[in-house]
Formats: C-alpha cells, sequence, structure tokens
C-alpha cells in the first residue's frame, strides 16, 4: 500500500475515500490520539481529508485541520501542537490525476517501514477499534501554523545581506517561502503563484525540463536567485542569476558542504553522485549512503553526526531543525549562502560534475531479473552494496541496478571521473541486466 513516500496514486482508482476512511480508523486505531490533518491544493484533497478526518474520530482520536498548507508546514505543526501524528493529504510532484496520503511523526520524520506496515496490516485485515457513541473524536480547525512555520525558518538564517528572488510556487502550497524571503529584506517575484490543483503553469515537479519560464526570467532580469517547488513543497530546486538549472548532484554537494565540517557525515541516496563524496571530501567530511527515500535519509540523520541529509530529487533535511524535507527552510538556506559567498553561478561551477549515464529497461518479472542480477555481481565483484538494488563499486566509478518500485523496469545508473570510463561502466551494467533478463525468461519458459 505503502511507497517510499507514502501512498499515491491516480484519484478515484488507487486513491479513494474509502482508501482515506481506512487509513484513519488505522491510524487511531494505532493509538495516535491526537492528528494533525492538511493538504495540498488539489481539489479531491477536500473529500479524502473529510474521510480521513471521519475515520480518525470514528476510532476516538481528535483531529486538528489546519488546510490547505506545505507539508513541512504541517510536518512540523505536530509538535508545534503536541499532537501525535500528522496526515498530509498530497501527491506532492505527481501529476494532477493524482492525490495520495502521507504519515508523519512529531520530530517531522516520516512513518517508517514498521510504522507503515502496521497501518497497512490493519487496512487489509479491517482491523480497526472503533469508538462508542460517547467516546468519538473531536475534529477542530487550528490556525497559525504557517506563521509558526514562518518564524521557525527566519530564525534558522542570516542573510549577510537582502536578495532580489524569483520564487516558482508551481501553483502549490508553498507560499511561504516568498512570505519569509520578503519578511528577511528580500525583493521577491512571484510565479505561478496561484494556488491551483490543476496545476495550469507548468508540471507540478520542478526540474529543469519545466522551469522553462524561471530561467528565461533570470536570465531576462536582475534577480539573483531562482527558486522553484512542487506541489506540497518539499522538493526545492534552484536557478541561477544567469537562468541556468543547478544540477541537482550540485545544488546537494553545495547544501552538504555547507552543513558539514571536520567528521561529519552527510546522508543520501545510493545513486548519489561522486561529486558529492568528493565536495565532502574537501572539508573532511564523508558521505553515508542509504536506500532511496526520504524516510530513509530522515532515518539516517538520527545517527550523532549525520548533520544534514538531501536526495538529489530536491528533498532537503537539516536535522536540527526538522526531519521531514523542508523545500522552504532549503530556499531560506540558499539565500544566505548566495548573500554570503555568492552567486550561485559561481557556487555551482566550483561543483565538479561527472559524466552519469542511465537508462530503465523494461522486464516482465523484476523480481526474477534482480536475482539473477544479485548472484552475477556478487560472482564477479568485491565491492558489492545490496542495501537498494546492487551498487557497485569498479576501478573507473560505479553502478547501481534498481527495481523499479511502481513501473515494470529495473533502472541502470553509472557514473565514472571521465567520459570513456562512464560509458565503459554503463555498458557493463547495461549488460549485466540484459543477461539477467534472459536467464529470467528462460527460467520462466522451464
Amino acid at each position: 500500500m505503502f511507497g517510499t513516500s507514502g501512498i499515491r496514486g491516480t484519484v478515484g482508482t488507487d486513491v479513494t475515500a474509502a482508501l482515506a476512511l481506512s487509513v484513519g480508523r488505522a491510524v487511531a486505531s494505532d493509538g495516535y490520539d491526537r492528528v494533525v490533518v492538511g493538504r495540498d491544493v488539489r481539489d479531491s484533497g477536500r473529500t479524502l481529508v473529510d474521510a480521513i478526518a471521519a475515520g480518525l474520530q470514528e476510532c476516538g482520536a481528535d483531529v486538528l485541520e489546519v488546510g490547505v498548507e506545505a507539508t513541512p508546514t504541517v510536518a512540523r505543526a505536530i509538535d508545534h501542537l503536541e499532537a501525535d501524528a500528522g496526515i498530509v493529504v498530497t501527491a506532492s510532484h505527481n501529476p494532477k490525476t493524482d492525490n495520495g496520503i502521507k504519515l508523519w511523526t512529531p520530530s517531522g520524520k516520516a512513518f517508517g517501514p514498521e510504522k507503515r506496515e502496521s497501518i497497512s496490516r490493519r487496512v487489509r485485515e479491517d482491523d480497526y477499534e472503533l469508538a462508542d457513541w460517547d467516546g468519538q473524536g473531536r475534529r477542530e480547525r487550528r490556525e497559525g501554523v504557517r506563521e509558526h512555520h514562518a518564524s521557525q525558518l527566519e530564525a534558522a538564517v542570516a542573510l549577510a545581506e537582502p536578495l532580489d528572488v524569483v520564487v516558482d510556487v508551481g501553483n502549490g502550497a508553498g507560499a511561504v517561502t516568498a512570505t519569509v524571503l520578503a519578511n528577511l529584506g528580500c525583493r521577491v517575484r512571484t510565479l505561478n503563484g496561484q494556488p491551483d490543483g490543476s496545476f495550469p503553469g507548468r508540471p507540478s515537479e520542478p526540474n529543469r525540463e519545466t522551469l522553462g519560464t524561471l530561467m528565461t526570467v533570470m536570465a531576462e532580469t536582475d534577480a539573483e536567485l531562482g527558486i522553484a517547488h512542487d506541489g506540497d513543497a518539499d522538493r526545492m530546486m534552484a536557478v541561477d542569476e544567469t537562468g541556468e538549472f543547478v544540477p541537482k548532484d550540485a545544488l546537494l554537494a553545495l547544501f552538504a558542504r555547507n552543513a558539514a565540517g571536520e567528521g561529519d557525515r552527510v546522508a543520501a541516496p545510493v545513486d548519489t553522485s561522486l561529486a558529492v563524496d568528493d565536495a565532502l571530501a574537501a572539508v573532511g567530511a564523508s558521505l553515508t549512503r542509504t536506500q532511496v527515500g526520504d524516510v530513509y535519509v530522515a532515518e539516517r540523520t538520527t545517527e550523532d553526526d549525520v548533520v544534514f541529509g538531501g536526495e538529489p530529487s530536491g528533498a532537503w533535511i537539516w536535522p536540527t531543525e526538522t526531519r521531514c524535507p523542508d523545500a522552504p527552510l532549503a530556499a531560506c538556506k540558499l539565500a544566505e549562502l548566495v548573500s554570503r559567498e555568492g552567486p550561485l553561478s559561481k557556487l555551482a561551477a566550483d561543483i565538479d560534475q561527472y559524466p552519469i549515464r542511465r537508462t530503465s529497461i523494461e522486464v516482465e518479472a523484476k523480481e526474477a531479473v534482480m536475482e539473477a542480477v544479485e548472484t552475477t555481481v556478487e560472482e564477479e565483484y568485491d565491492d558489492v552494496d545490496a542495501l537498494d538494488g546492487v551498487r557497485v563499486e569498479t576501478d573507473d566509478g560505479w553502478f547501481l541496478i534498481r527495481a523499479s518500485g511502481t513501473e515494470p523496469v529495473v533502472r541502470v545508473t553509472a557514473e565514472a571521473r571521465a567520459e570513456a570510463d562512464a560509458d565503459s561502466v554503463f555498458a557493463i551494467a547495461t549488460g549485466i541486466v540484459e543477461r539477467a533478463t534472459e536467464a529470467a525468461n528462460v527460467l520462466d519458459e522451464q
């Protein structure tokens, strides 16, 4: 039921009011008595919030409804409102046809595998503890959580000087970023600032392909920093003052290097670029790799010497602030960095960029193919990490072979410090998958 980022899918088929009711019942039945509930800008969220609230109340939990807010705003509100858990109705960067449900702890960390499985089991088995007529939970509206989030962001950074910033809100729930930057003295202009769950301005996911308008505005004005969010503002990407999209791994390296010092570690997933390792090595820090998914990155930040966690997809975690990916916080941290050390184009240029190759190979039996892949690499290589798929270090670079969690494909990533080496490592990795696919097909025919 749960993926690495909660429940997501198409509204009306995968994600329904019936499912939302069941999740609400399961959360309350699992002992969470006081639950913050919020949603992103998608209209389908109204129905899903009502269903979740009904399920929570039916099993005795009190519902603190905060309305349309950024996911990190809701996550931070859990501790602020002395609640036991939080539920955000959001499909994050997914298309407008989707919605979803994500569960949060008071620390700001998403529910981990054990907590998710407990909720899933209750839903599968229809195992709920329905309250008596006089034990139903209450539902109340709570205001001020956005202002609370904003005050925490303003206290977390100190700009050397105000900047000229353009914030592409993406028609989502991340307007708090523009508010805070303005409060810090910046001149702020917004793009796609009107909340609209159909995302008319651009697709919800912020990347090089979707941020053309922001890149043009940055190139043709005197703005110093471009910020872009997804629909629920748990992701942040950046465009520099020349109109260039900042490569994802470069942004991760900048945040990591700025947060870490001698002996510190930074958490990032197994597909993170060597550029981040090199940037951290320069300041005496190191990278610790996790499974793909912000919940796994957040879990690693609970270790004492892990000072920052990030995913190149745009999820950034400063554990002393919150363990929720907080894109408005990331925007403010980047503004602080640029105000002190900018311009952003120069900062990004200081991060090495290495050739990286990626592909997705369609397969009929992911599990069988991955078993064959694991057998092959364990026989042929000494340095194999099976934390999430199989990641292999070679003399020339590394490759990762990993099954998609949602599609019938196996993903291959390879990187090296030279183009020819990247091509060579990539060819080796794709060859392993092709042989594994043939072996799986032979076994299937038998």
